[in-house]
């Protein structure tokens, strides 16, 4: 960790890096878990960002699952309404939801079930 990081970095997220690193080095933790802890403390700006998405992506999004708007409604969990609204376009999805667009945009419905 370099010293500008650590700088920045509260107690308890430096304890919290400490220990995962311990739990590494002690075979608790595999290499991938580690840096998924770290780069959630350390490089927060490294995470993927999130970005608009359309009516039309959503729609495709869900026929491409080969969902209908009551089942993809349900995995997300959102009433069906909400995803007719979304895929008509009169909502745009925001906070949570549209991270979760993202994901299953990124790595497909696979990643939500």
């Amino acid at each position: 960790m370099t010293k500008a990081a650590t700088t920045k970095l509260s107690r308890m997220a430096k304890a919290m890096i400490e220990t995962a690193g311990d739990m590494r080095r002690g075979g608790l933790l595999d290499s991938a878990e580690h840096d998924k802890i770290t780069m959630r403390v350390l490089h927060p700006a490294k995470a993927p960002a999130v970005e608009p998405v359309s009516a039309e992506d959503i729609r495709a999004m869900r026929e491409h699952a080969r969902m209908s708007q009551a089942v993809f409604a349900h995995f997300l969990n959102v009433t069906v309404g909400y995803v007719s609204q979304l895929e008509r376009g009169a909502k745009r999805p925001t906070g949570a939801a549209l991270a979760l667009f993202n994901v299953i945009k990124r790595k497909g419905i696979e990643a939500i079930l």
